[in-house]
């Protein structure tokens, strides 16, 4: 009777996870059985953040454009109300950069709210 030997396939496969666990901390990163748990975790944690910086990125560019707007003497609300009634269609994104990188333009696109 031989012994059997787990082939390339196996190890391939616990390989893979234990690559993807490097740098977790202390047997996550070695431990096959472990590293497979912990890494379907950062998974769940990977998916998670992934919606939460949409969420995080909108917020700051709310923020930009209010303080932006209350230069121009406008608040957030009654700004982006005038934006929509003046069919002017910039996403908060844009308004953020041009409220950052070109406070001329930002003020030209109060005006034209107006």
């Amino acid at each position: 009777m031989a012994r059997v030997k787990r082939g390339f396939k196996a190890r391939r496969r616990r390989n893979r996870v234990l690559k993807q666990t490097e740098g977790f901390w202390g047997g996550r990163k070695n431990r096959h059985r472990q590293a497979v748990e912990v890494l379907r975790k950062s998974w769940v944690y990977a998916y998670i953040g992934r919606k939460l910086r949409k969420r995080d990125f909108r917020r700051l560019w709310i923020t930009r454009i209010n303080a932006a707007a209350r230069i121009n003497g406008f608040s957030y609300g009654k700004l982006i109300h005038a934006l929509k009634v003046a069919g002017i269609t910039l996403d908060r994104k844009v308004l953020s950069d041009i409220a950052i990188h070109d406070p001329a333009a930002f003020t030209a696109v109060v005006a034209a709210a107006r």
